[in-house]
């Protein structure tokens, strides 16, 4: 009587990745990843937080006063998460500015909601105009749920507030920054070339961005 061998152990199923692949390095990209490279970072997040509010706050007044709003939101909505990124990149805890891996996002989003609440607060408190007010509530709204779907998805924090920026720069202003739309097109074509995202996750993206549009729209 004889007896063979035990089979080997089945190879393990492939699992889909649990991030995006890294980008190559920028001199090596094609002229194609080099623009979506530079709108990437160009158009991040935090500078788009920072660029809105400054201009929300000048309107909401129009004199340098509002323009102060503007700023002290931004140090709270723009200055301070993006300084809780970068301490995390240069520990070692992050990626990258953009924070690839969907797990790495909880903990510098959790803290940057903790600092748009705060600002929040003191914009209350200090009886900021209703625009700059309505605005930074929707900011929180918006990171709020991105955090939320976050913790089982990777969605688009990109193009959630580049297409928050559109939509509420036509609620502010009307018809004629409808050539804006481009930039929230251009941001989702970066993020797509990049591979840092799928279709479905863009577009996610964009429905919060609508969501945190709404709120603007019911506060101001």
């Amino acid at each position: 009587m004889t007896f063979s061998p035990p089979a080997p152990p089945a190879p393990p199923a492939p699992t889909a990745p649990s991030a995006p692949p890294a980008p190559p390095a920028f001199a090596e990209c094609t002229p194609r990843q080099k623009a979506a490279r530079i709108l990437t970072d160009a158009l991040a997040p935090a500078n788009l937080v920072v660029s809105l509010l400054l201009l929300i706050g000048w309107h909401s007044t129009g004199s340098w006063s509002g323009l102060g709003w503007g700023l002290l939101g931004a140090l709270f909505c723009g200055v301070v998460p993006i300084g809780i990124i970068l301490v995390g990149v240069r520990r070692g805890a992050l990626t990258d500015q953009h924070i690839r891996i969907r797990r790495q996002r909880m903990v510098p989003m959790t803290l940057s909601a903790l600092s748009v609440a705060a600002g929040l607060a003191l914009l209350y408190l200090l009886g900021a105009p209703a625009d700059v007010f309505a605005l930074v509530v929707a900011m929180l709204v918006g990171l709020a749920s991105s955090l939320l779907v976050t913790v089982g998805w990777q969605i688009s924090i990109h193009m959630s507030v580049a297409g928050g920026t559109v939509m509420i720069l036509l609620l502010v202003f009307g018809a004629p920054v409808l050539p804006a739309a481009l930039l929230a097109g251009a941001v989702g074509w970066s993020r797509l070339v990049l591979k840092a995202h799928t279709p479905a996750q863009v577009l996610a993206g964009s429905a919060l961005g609508g969501a945190a549009a709404l709120t603007f729209a019911l506060l101001r």
